[in-house]
């Protein structure tokens, strides 16, 4: 049995597509900073160090975006593609873990 199909990305934008991708980069490099999630010091500094490029590429995308005159953020499109790309579980790694489950 197949898993089921994930409904389609949205239409975006080559900068949009830019700023969610590298919107997830970070968090998923946040989340493995996170010191109330992680077990490991080494894997945290290396992803500390990554954090510094990705955020750069965080910054080009919104660059690009404003210099084309893209001066909105499309919220709710960029909502559904960030859902569809496992935004809301990836988001999770970043907070607290609930109290109950440390």
């Amino acid at each position: 049995m197949y898993p089921p199909e994930l409904p389609p990305l949205p239409a975006l934008t080559r900068a949009e597509c830019e700023l969610v991708d590298s919107y997830l980069a970070v968090v998923d490099l946040l989340a493995r900073i996170n010191p109330a999630r992680g077990d490991d010091t080494y894997r945290g500094l290396r992803a500390a160090q990554a954090l510094v490029t990705r955020a750069a590429a965080l910054r080009d995308a919104l660059a690009l975006m404003h210099q084309r005159g893209e001066s909105r953020v499309h919220a709710e499109t960029l909502a559904r593609a960030l859902r569809v790309l496992d935004g809301e579980r990836r988001t999770q790694a970043v907070t607290l873990p609930p109290e109950n489950a440390t």
